[in-house]
């Protein structure tokens, strides 16, 4: 068996649909998704499920990403979390849900920073669905005087910022990371590189540069599947080792993004592909992108 030593999974998600509520999973209507059909995720996934899954590696520390719970009350997954790592020893951390250009920002980060587990939150700004359509300054946008206004208490209270928001998106990234320099910026995905064609490769290459030029952005590299395509060191190997290749080894981290990752691939697969991707590099750097950096910058 291949792959490393000790992982610090930095983006994995738990859910109880029996017990708690998550518009996209329990709606009856599907929401649109990146990766097409999502119906196999419409089950509980709790920290057996993901042992289960990751049998074989060396599991030293997870951090949950907020996983859509009801918007209606972002402190309830914290709470939920809190019993579930009491009982099962996972998570080890989590960044939480809060709504930055809500009334109750304040409020509710204050809370959250409260929590043992809490490192950062996650709140994804308003979108373009393509760069053609891409533009600057609308409502919901890291633009927005309101949604900064609840960005910039991010650092009263100690807290990181995970972003998730397509590459044509981190022009506004890297003004929001000049802006705030004391806030740390961990963006989701990779920057969400859906586009292989040679012209959305360029301009996802082009939009890691411009944000890694701060040094307060680091990167998880995850989230890489296609709509009915395996998950394959073919295709990912060179979207790792540029992302690695802009941001520096010292800056990224391997993630699974379990359970949805699990549409493209096996945790194996993932793991040991991602492994194959970076085989040529130091062992130190290895470590680091396995497990070291994801524990440096969510302080575990």
């Amino acid at each position: 068996m291949s792959g490393p030593r000790e992982i610090i999974d930095p983006h994995q998600h738990f859910w109880d649909l029996g017990r708690n509520y998550h518009p996209w999973l329990c709606d009856a209507e599907p929401i649109p998704f990146r990766y097409g059909n999502y119906a196999p995720l419409r089950r509980n996934y709790l920290p057996e499920d993901y042992r289960r899954d990751a049998t074989g590696f060396r599991i030293v520390g997870t951090v949950h990403c907020e996983a859509e719970w009801t918007p209606d009350d972002p402190l309830g997954e914290t709470r939920w979390l809190e019993s579930i790592a009491a009982e099962h020893g996972l998570p080890t951390a989590c960044i939480a849900q809060a709504w930055l250009d809500r009334a109750d920002a304040e409020e509710v980060l204050a809370r959250q920073a409260a929590s043992r587990l809490v490192r950062g939150i996650r709140h994804k700004p308003r979108s373009a669905p393509s760069p053609d359509r891409a533009g600057r300054g609308a409502p919901g946008s890291m633009d927005d005087p309101t949604w900064r206004r609840g960005y910039a208490l991010l650092a009263r209270h100690g807290l990181s910022f995970d972003l998730q928001t397509p590459w044509w998106h981190l022009d506004a990234a890297a003004d929001l990371a000049r802006d705030f320099p004391e806030t740390q910026i961990v963006i989701n995905h990779a920057g969400l590189p859906s586009d292989r064609s040679a012209e959305g490769l360029a301009g996802w290459r082009h939009g890691l540069e411009q944000v890694a030029t701060c040094p307060n952005v680091a990167v998880k590299i995850s989230g890489l599947g296609r709509p009915g395509l395996p998950w394959t060191v073919a295709a990912n190997g060179p979207v790792i080792r540029d992302a690695i290749a802009i941001f520096g080894a010292e800056r990224c981290m391997f993630a699974s993004n379990f359970p949805v990752d699990s549409l493209c691939g096996s945790f194996r697969e993932i793991v040991e592909g991602f492994g194959r991707a970076v085989a040529d590099r130091p062992a130190s750097e290895q470590a680091a992108l396995f497990r070291d950096n994801a524990r440096r910058i969510y302080r575990l």
